[in-house]
């Protein structure tokens, strides 16, 4: 049901974008219902197999998402389900789906395409419908500009009626003038007819041109007049036989067979055209035929013994000779130029045909396809997002189908224009989903945090530098009070090591570039530091006085691998020193972490000195 609904929102959307594409067609034309749901009928079934991958995607995310949500994907796993045993049954569901898909495609898609193609061209040459505005030009009449200064929308008058007529040329038009005026359409629909009252017509009674000085006209005064103009607004639907001939509106039998036409036909014309250009050149003469590899080729040659010094004859000619020489030849190359254009525009529109049909063969197998491919990337994606309804999933499952849209589009009008391979244009977007896909499938297999942002946050937080701070809270219940009495000599030898470690290594001094690059890439003493700061923490933590637990929030989180080399593989890090921009880039960063490591040591050692009095002065319940 979730499948349904989401498939018929789809279909919808894709109407709508449909509907704004012809708008201008169907406003103001007054169509008979039954031509609108025509219309509309052989769009949506056209539109299906589009429609069909959205609804995969979305209904997988949704639906998936809702199991993440719920936690019942994680029961499922706890059984020892694992995600692809989840998606089997669904999976069978959708492979029944391509073929439902490829049916549309092949099958229903070329008829409904046709018949839409054929309503689109009768829609577009119907006449609008008759609604005259006032105190404007109306051009919808064939041959006619009519202007009413003002109409009684109720008696149905027209006032101040101006008319011209433009049949017999622009410099000669008609002109009727009538102070009032009605207007009706015959029963077949295919005139109008005017009635005038009191007004004048003009007309010439000799066509004019520019030298003309004067041009004799008629001028007729009328009480009434009752004039009869063609007007078709009658819908008349278009032979159907116009669209046989587009790649959309053929099955990939038709289709195929019409590639290899094409490619017959466009070969014979290139050969002709060949032999027409070599007999032009060459002459008869200069035409032979080889075999090559079983085909019979003509191709020309010039004979070195006839060859002419075309230089030595002109040198001959006098000036009006040479002029009038010069002027044939360019004509010559002027009339094999244009001829040319024409032959090559010729070609290159047969080769435009030829990839109009055979991208619609792709494009048959590719959408088809793309429904199974769309539910690899919304299942698993639902699993990992772990969010239903129709909040998170909608702005996933359009950013994907926007993305697909992109790649799917820019291949097909690149191999379309001729500047990819056919195949690969239309197989790219498959090509993007089929890795995307499978990555997503073996990452929400395996329990994968690919599209956690938390993850990310915290990775994003490591590399700038920014910690989280320390948050203390008083227990409920604590099992074991903290030592107090052998405390004070932990801490104080803990800010002993401290100490230590800062006199050994001066982290506030910039390290020798070279050295630092070949040093070794582990600090154990620092670790042993931090492990036991952490320890003294935890037991310190048992304490009921909070003024002991306020103390322990001002100790630092510390990093004790900051200040190191960047990667745990030394020869990546040698070449990162020897590629100084990039080497300088870490080797700043590692020493204001180094300096931020020395304020943390001093920190510590502060703060051990503040608990240790804390716990001198007695201040807490022992």
């Amino acid at each position: 049901m979730l499948f349904i609904g989401t498939f018929f929102i789809c279909l919808f959307i894709f109407m709508m974008q449909f509907l704004w594409r012809y708008v201008d067609e169907l406003v103001g034309k007054g169509l008979d219902m039954k031509v609108m749901a025509q219309f509309f009928f052989y769009s949506a079934l056209s539109l299906v197999p589009v429609s069909l991958p959205l609804a995969v995607l979305l209904a997988s995310l949704i639906t998936f998402g809702n199991f993440g949500e719920r936690f019942e994907l994680l029961a499922m796993k706890a059984a020892g389900i694992s995600l692809m045993n989840v998606m089997r049954p669904l999976i069978f569901f959708v492979v029944g789906l391509v073929f439902v898909s490829f049916y549309f495609q092949n099958i229903v898609g070329p008829m409904a395409q046709a018949k839409l193609g054929t309503l689109i061209i009768s829609m577009k040459q119907k006449s609008p419908e008759l609604d005259i505005p006032e105190g404007v030009f109306y051009s919808e009449i064939p041959d006619n500009q009519l202007r009413v200064q003002k109409k009684n929308r109720k008696t149905g008058m027209l006032y101040d009626v101006l008319i011209y007529n433009f049949k017999d040329g622009f410099d000669n038009a008609h002109v009727i003038y009538a102070d009032s005026g009605r207007m009706e359409m015959t029963k077949d629909k295919h005139y109008l007819w005017l009635h005038l009252y009191n007004g004048d017509l003009f007309e010439n009674l000799r066509a004019q041109n520019l030298s003309s000085q004067n041009v004799p006209y008629r001028r007729e005064s009328f009480l009434q007049k009752h004039i009869i103009i063609e007007f078709d607004s009658d819908f008349n639907l278009a032979d159907a036989s116009i669209m046989s001939n587009q790649s959309s509106a053929k099955d990939m039998k038709e289709l195929q067979n019409s590639i290899d036409s094409i490619k017959i036909v466009g070969d014979s014309i290139g050969r002709n055209y060949y032999n027409g250009y070599a007999q032009r050149l060459y002459g008869d003469q200069h035409v032979r035929e080889i075999d090559l590899k079983g085909k019979k080729v003509k191709i020309t040659s010039l004979d070195k013994a006839n060859k002419i010094n075309v230089d030595s004859i002109f040198s001959t000619f006098t000036l009006t000779e040479k002029q009038r020489v010069v002027a044939n030849a360019r004509r010559d190359v002027e009339d094999i130029e244009s001829d040319f254009d024409f032959k090559s525009y010729t070609m290159d529109r047969n080769d435009y045909v030829l990839r109009k049909h055979e991208t619609e063969w792709h494009n048959k197998i590719t959408i088809s396809l793309s429904c199974l491919l769309f539910f690899f990337i919304g299942a698993p994606l639902g699993g990992i997002i772990r969010k239903g309804g129709l909040g998170m999933p909608v702005v996933v499952s359009v950013l994907v189908f926007i993305i697909y849209y992109i790649i799917n589009n820019t291949g097909y009008k690149m191999a379309r224009d001729g500047k990819w391979i056919v195949w690969v244009g239309m197989w790219m977007s498959t090509m993007v989903l089929v890795p995307l896909g499978t990555f997503l499938t073996y990452k929400a297999n395996n329990d994968s945090v690919v599209l956690n942002t938390d993850a990310y946050i915290a990775w994003l937080k490591k590399i700038v530098g920014i910690r989280s701070k320390r948050h203390m809270s008083l227990k409920e219940v604590v099992i074991e009070d903290p030592d107090y009495i052998h405390l004070p000599d932990k801490l104080d030898g803990l800010s002993t090591d401290c100490q230590g470690y800062i006199h050994r290594n001066k982290l506030k001094k910039a390290p020798n570039y070279s050295r630092f690059w070949l040093s070794e890439n582990k600090d154990n003493e620092m670790a042993d530091i931090n492990e036991q700061l952490e320890l003294l923490i935890e037991e310190m933590s048992n304490t009921r006085s909070p003024i002991i637990l306020d103390a322990l929030q001002a100790y630092p989180l510390v990093s004790t691998s900051a200040h190191l080399l960047p990667f745990k593989i030394n020869w990546l890090n040698w070449i990162c020193g020897i590629v100084v921009p990039i080497g300088l880039f870490f080797y700043f960063r590692i020493w204001i972490f180094r300096i931020r490591l020395n304020r943390d040591l001093e920190k510590i050692i502060a703060n051990n000195k503040r608990v240790i009095m804390l716990m001198q002065t007695n201040k807490i319940k022992k």
